[in-house]
């Protein structure tokens, strides 16, 4: 929300025709505007054809003479683009158009970077060298450490080996002594 006593944009409800509205007529949109499109495109026309009328009295005379420099010395200017209109039959279909530098440059580009992704997958460049041997350290130290952790389990397996089996021997009488104690038990009030 904005401050002040006034609304900072339009909020006027716009009201938009559908085609439907303009085929039936019921447009909120003058009718004065189309009338007026009309007019114009026939002052548009009448224009045009009498700068025809015009252009071809003058072909028909002498070229007219520039003045100053520009009679002496004809400039060409390499940026102007000069419309050229082509019928089908003239174009010629084999022709190939020549690429403007950055097109030739983008293009350069792309090769070198795939064929520098080519020689790096076969492991030719300086970089991928450096990464496999990266890569071939990693895996002798991680099996380095694999080895040692193997080496631990089995050294304190071998350590705890009788602690387990004492642990194992508690286990079991803990189960049996209760089973005899209550048979005894028992036998005795039996």
């Amino acid at each position: 929300m904005g401050r002040g006593k006034f609304k900072s944009k339009p909020t006027g409800h716009r009201q938009f025709s559908t085609p439907e509205d303009l085929l039936a007529g019921t447009s909120t949109r003058p009718r004065t505007f189309s009338k007026k499109e009309a007019e114009y495109d026939e002052v548009e026309e009448e224009i045009v054809e009498s700068s025809e009328e015009e252009s071809g009295d003058e072909s028909e005379g002498q070229d007219e003479k520039k003045k100053g420099i520009q009679g002496i010395i004809e400039i060409e200017n390499p940026n102007l683009v000069k419309p050229k209109t082509l019928k089908a039959r003239d174009i010629d279909i084999g022709k190939t158009t020549e690429l403007s530098r950055r097109e030739r440059e983008e293009i350069e580009k792309q090769r070198a970077r795939e064929r520098y992704m080519r020689l790096q997958e076969q492991g030719k460049t300086e970089e991928a060298r450096k990464d496999l041997e990266r890569l071939a350290l990693i895996r002798e130290q991680r099996a380095e450490a694999a080895k040692k952790r193997e080496e631990e389990r089995a050294e304190n397996r071998r350590r705890w080996q009788p602690a387990n089996d004492l642990f194992e021997a508690k286990q079991v009488m803990l189960l049996i002594v209760p089973e005899l104690l209550w048979s005894l038990h028992f036998k005795v009030l039996v």
